[in-house]
């Protein structure tokens, strides 16, 4: 009795409901919390990615820009890849039809949101002028509290979390969840593997401002530390984590992909060195540079004062001449 009441106090508890009702009208409007949780995220990333761009000289808000193609990109990718990694827990034997669709029961995967949204930035920099690796590094420490807020969501799903522990801070979870481990009793604790990352990310924020400032990271290299920071963390979460998933060469395939994660940042970290030993001249590519409103540019004044020849009758009439007037 002692014991149960101790595991009470010193575990986590797991939210009551992943959701809520709003009615309106006659229609009933469901808002998950996990929904709530990725909006949250990509809410703070913009508004820091924002800060971190106009502090170098970019257009306010051209984030916004960006942001309508990269967001839609990236949530349809890392829905297809969280599918395809783990197939046959949607099209396999008593699969529910159609599951792959249920977005809001969770299930995406922030390796295919980095490659959708990606693509999507790498588009919106070309439409709005902005250098595609000035606009990764600015990104780069919003991205990951983006990621911390999210991890959030899977907490209110009941989802994700690791192997049992008998560690004073074990997540609950409720025994008649669908993710509850068959065989287990009612009552066993778990890794909180959402509360790691939360921390770890959140913790990488602060090592990336800092860093960023420290080194002069630029022309991709601070999105490069992110990806090596945040893939490290990655490969020891899922390792531990004990939902399905697809397994390669006695890897789970998030383990793999944070692997290649890590490879990658470093080569970004490394190349671009190399590449471009100094800072980047702008946040946009040449020839597109953004001109506030009212500016005056010593350089162009051709731009903003007359410089033509006058009129020759203005020359005649206005000249002086060096003889004295008649009386």
């Amino acid at each position: 009795m002692i014991r149960a009441a101790l595991d009470v106090v010193t575990s986590i508890p797991s939210p009551p409901v992943s959701s809520f009702t709003i009615h309106l009208f006659s229609w009933n409007l469901t808002i998950h919390y996990y929904a709530l949780c990725i909006i949250a995220g990509i809410i703070v990333a913009v508004f820091l990615t924002n800060h971190r761009l106009t502090k170098r000289g970019a257009e306010p808000w051209v984030v916004i820009d960006i942001a309508l193609i990269a967001v839609p990109l990236a949530i349809i990718a890392a829905r297809i890849y969280h599918v395809l990694t783990h197939y046959n827990f949607y099209f396999g034997e008593g699969s529910r039809p159609w599951s792959w669709l249920y977005i809001w029961e969770g299930g995406i995967a922030i390796y295919g949101a980095l490659i959708g949204g990606a693509i999507g930035a790498w588009l919106g920099c070309r439409w709005t002028g902005i250098r595609f690796t000035a606009f990764a590094d600015a990104l780069a420490p919003g991205l990951l509290l983006a990621q911390a807020l999210g991890r959030f969501g899977n907490w209110f799903n009941q989802e994700l979390f690791g192997l049992p522990t008998d560690l004073p801070w074990g997540l609950r979870i409720d025994s008649d969840n669908p993710a509850f481990p068959p065989g287990l009793e009612p009552g066993t604790l778990f890794h909180p593997t959402f509360l790691y990352e939360v921390i770890w990310n959140t913790m990488g924020v602060f090592v990336l401002l800092w860093a960023g400032r420290a080194f002069t990271l630029q022309w991709g290299r601070l999105f490069g530390l992110y990806l090596v920071w945040y893939s490290a963390g990655r490969i020891v979460w899922e390792s531990i984590r004990i939902d399905p998933s697809d397994v390669y060469l006695g890897l789970r395939t998030n383990v793999w992909a944070a692997i290649i994660g890590v490879v990658l940042g470093l080569v970004i970290l490394f190349v671009q060195k190399r590449r471009h030993p100094g800072l980047e001249p702008s946040p946009y590519v040449p020839g597109r540079e953004w001109k506030p409103k009212g500016a005056v540019q010593s350089a162009e004044t051709e731009d903003f004062v007359d410089v033509s020849e006058p009129p020759a009758e203005q020359v005649e009439s206005g000249s002086a001449t060096s003889t004295v007037a008649s009386k």
